[in-house]
């Protein structure tokens, strides 16, 4: 059947150029619907469905076909000349891989398998031609789909990338809120966060001590040696604060020379261990300025923390603790 009975032109012929790798000849389109059933099409008609077998390819004499896709492949609009669903008659059924919906009242030519085998067997080289163009056409469409993925993939990593950069500054930016500029150690903020979630963090068979450290005549030392050596002194106790800080417990900065050691113990023995470890630690903490040694004698004061109260009582228990303890000239630690 000759194509121009229908659309008594050859304009049709000009609207395949634009997509020419799905574009027949004149004379390969009436080659291949010399077999063929001829269908008339209303718009909006689907003429196959993503998904389903397959058993027909499809010929455009007149209208427009929409192939739907709905993956990493573009959608296409096909015309007259054009032709979709060959993959069937190469491989048998097989699931399709776009639905194919008429745009506009529309006239197909369908060939199944059997019609292909007839015209195969009567006109070998013309067929074995078309064949060869479809294959170049489908290994395009997948190349094209592969460099497709490829890019896609390449735009996930990098999403990937700047999500964990963004990741990373928010938990710097988190760890800043949460830590002391100067020492590195948790600040109130931090300390706040921790004891929103102390019931998480506490070993079942232990029960929390606090104890408070304060520097003696820390006054003196910025007053006779300046605020950067008043600074090691702050640094050097925040070091050995945690280095005698156990791997659940929770040194802390609250500010100016006052520190304090939120840890685990098992007992008020275990406590008073703790303090005379510490005081001893800091005793022998040294610091040379201009030829001078610098010691950082501290008072403490601690108290087992009673799971009936919080945090506000265990820091006024542990203060009146430490208000003792310099009241004996600094320099010691009392427990309450």
């Amino acid at each position: 059947m000759n194509v121009d009975q229908q659309s008594g032109s050859s304009s049709a012929w000009q609207v395949a150029e634009a997509s020419a790798k799905y574009a027949l000849s004149e004379a390969e389109f009436e080659l291949l619907t010399s077999v063929t059933v001829r269908r008339a099409v209303e718009s909006g008609a689907q003429l196959i469905r993503k998904g389903e077998f397959g058993r027909s390819m499809y010929l455009i004499e007149r209208g427009e076909v929409w192939l739907e896709f709905g993956n990493e492949q573009p959608d296409k609009i096909l015309g007259p000349g054009e032709y979709f669903g060959e993959l069937v008659l190469f491989i048998g059924s097989h699931q399709r891989m776009a639905s194919a919906t008429a745009m506009s009242a529309a006239i197909v030519h369908v060939l199944d398998k059997d019609m292909f085998k007839r015209l195969l067997h009567q006109q070998p080289l013309p067929i074995a031609e078309f064949m060869g163009r479809s294959f170049s056409r489908l290994v395009a469409s997948e190349q094209q789909l592969i460099a497709r993925l490829r890019r896609r993939n390449e735009d996930l990593l990098q999403a990937i990338n700047q999500l964990r950069r963004t990741e990373d500054r928010l938990q710097l930016a988190e760890s800043q809120v949460h830590s002391d500029d100067l020492t590195g150690l948790c600040n109130r903020r931090g300390l706040y966060t921790h004891l929103e979630n102390l019931h998480q963090n506490t070993s079942p068979d232990c029960q929390l001590a606090l104890l408070l450290v304060d520097i003696d005549a820390f006054k003196r030392v910025n007053d006779l040696h300046g605020h950067l050596t008043g600074d090691r002194v702050l640094r050097g106790v925040a070091q050995v604060l945690e280095s005698t800080a156990g791997a659940r417990d929770l040194p802390i900065r609250l500010g100016g020379d006052e520190f304090a050691l939120l840890a685990e113990v098992h007992d008020r023995s275990d406590l008073l261990s703790l303090a005379e470890r510490l005081q001893h630690t800091l005793r022998q903490y040294v610091i040379s300025h201009q030829g001078q040694s610098i010691s950082c004698g501290v008072s403490m004061g601690g108290v087992l923390c009673s799971a009936q109260s919080d945090w506000p009582q265990w820091y006024s228990d542990a203060d009146a603790a430490l208000y003792r303890a310099k009241a004996q000239g600094g320099d010691t630690y009392e427990l309450g």
